[in-house]
Formats: C-alpha cells, sequence, structure tokens
C-alpha cells in the first residue's frame, strides 16, 4: 500500500513536470525556436520566470494567474496542461516497479505526451509538426517490431501514409485546395505502424466522421465557414486515444 502511494505521487509529479516541459514544446516549436534554450520568460514584459514561478500548477495558482512583473494574464491553458500529465500519469502508473511495468509505462506515457503536443499545436497553428511525427515513430517502432509481424506495422503505415496521400492529391487536382494537411497525413502513417491496416483505416474512417460532424454543428452555429481553417489533427488524435487505450470500446 505504502508502495503503490509512493509510485502514485511520483508519477502525477513526473507527469506535471513533463506537462510544464510541453507547454514549452507547444508555444516554441510552431515558432522554430529552441525548446532548451533560453530560459521562459513573460511573451509580454519579457520578465524571465523564476525557478520558484515555474512550479508546475501551484506557481499558476500563487501568481493568481498573471505576470509578476507586468500583471498580464497567463494562459489557464498552462496549468491544464500540466493538471492533465499529471493525471494521465497517475492513471498510466506502473503497478509495481518491474522491469515491464516500468517500460510499458515510459512507452504509453511518451506517446499520451506526444499527443497532447500535437492537439495544442494544432488547435493554435493548424500544425502537425514533423519533429513531433518522427519522435512518434522512434517510440513506436521499435515496440511494433519486437511484438508485431511485419506484415502488421510495415503494411499499416504503407496503407496510413499513402491512402490519405493519394485521396489527398486527387482532391487537390479536383478543387485545387489542399483537402488534407502534410503532417496529417504522416501522422496517419505513423499510427498505421502501431494499429495495423484494419486499425489505421479505422482511424481514417472515424476521425473524418467525427471531423464532419463537429464541422457540421459548428456551420449550423456560425462559429464556422466553407473557407475557415479547420484543425483535422485533434480527431485523428481523440479516436488514437480511444484506440490505443481503450480498444475493446
Amino acid at each position: 500500500m505504502q508502495l503503490d502511494l509512493v509510485i502514485s505521487t511520483f508519477t502525477f509529479v513526473l507527469g506535471s513536470l513533463v506537462g510544464s516541459f510541453l507547454n514549452v514544446v507547444i508555444y516554441r516549436m510552431p515558432r522554430e525556436q529552441s525548446v532548451v534554450k533560453p530560459r521562459s520568460k513573460c511573451p509580454n514584459c519579457g520578465k524571465l520566470v523564476y525557478w520558484y514561478e515555474n512550479i508546475p500548477i501551484l506557481s499558476w495558482l500563487f501568481l493568481k494567474g498573471r505576470c509578476s512583473s507586468c500583471q498580464s494574464k497567463i494562459s489557464i491553458r498552462y496549468p491544464l496542461i500540466e493538471l492533465v500529465m499529471g493525471v494521465l500519469a497517475f492513471i498510466l502508473a506502473p503497478s509495481d516497479l518491474t522491469t515491464d511495468e516500468i517500460v510499458k509505462f515510459i512507452f504509453y506515457f511518451s506517446i499520451i505526451s506526444v499527443f497532447v503536443a500535437h492537439f495544442f499545436i494544432d488547435i493554435e497553428h493548424h500544425l502537425l509538426l514533423d519533429k513531433l511525427n518522427i519522435y512518434l515513430l522512434l517510440i513506436i517502432l521499435p515496440y511494433t517490431i519486437t511484438y508485431y509481424p511485419i506484415s502488421h506495422w510495415l503494411l499499416g503505415g504503407v496503407i496510413g501514409f499513402f491512402g490519405p496521400y493519394i485521396v489527398g492529391e486527387l482532391y487537390f487536382k479536383l478543387r485545387g485546395i489542399d483537402g488534407l494537411g502534410g503532417g496529417d497525413i504522416k501522422l496517419f502513417g505513423v499510427l498505421g505502424v502501431i494499429f495495423g491496416p484494419a486499425g489505421v483505416m479505422l482511424n481514417i474512417f472515424l476521425s473524418c466522421a467525427l471531423g464532419a460532424l463537429v464541422g457540421i454543428i459548428l456551420i449550423a452555429l456560425k462559429r464556422l465557414d466553407s473557407e475557415t481553417p479547420f484543425a483535422f489533427g485533434p480527431f485523428i488524435l481523440i479516436v488514437a486515444v480511444v484506440q490505443l487505450f481503450f480498444p475493446e470500446f
């Protein structure tokens, strides 16, 4: 019981720290800035963030959601991501300290971390970055090569990439506009590696259906029109989360 408490507490703290780093990734990577340096600073006044102002969740509460220098608002997204990552780490926490359980935790938590970064970047910038897709592939590929036959991961990756790519090219030739972003296509390819041919085709179908449903609702509410850019990545990621963590659903 005491060991379970230690593991759960440690993973929550670890998750919130990873969430703090993901905030840096989400802000800087689309702007082609280094995620390592320089130190974090207020985007409004440029004041450097001290270490005690950068404690996950607590610092935002202590600062009442404002910069300590210029009093500009700090987005609630920052503590929200830290809290979400802490909770996710807590949920995925290993049941014991065996090698298999620890490796399993690292594997699934690494995937969900990339998903979260992808999700928020795509919503704000309409980008699914190559660097994150490559990192996701590097996480997934060794696992799938070890535990799945080549027909699963290789054919899944080929179908996941070339299926949407061909459809996107045909759409462009017919309409003269991109129907699917390059990042979406590459993400489908990476997901095909882990989900296999049937799994990635299911993801393509369900994410398109979900995206279409949400799009129709937003158009009906006059929050969106046919000319407004529409982030598709979040729907791919939502379906992928269900497939990955609730396969029996």
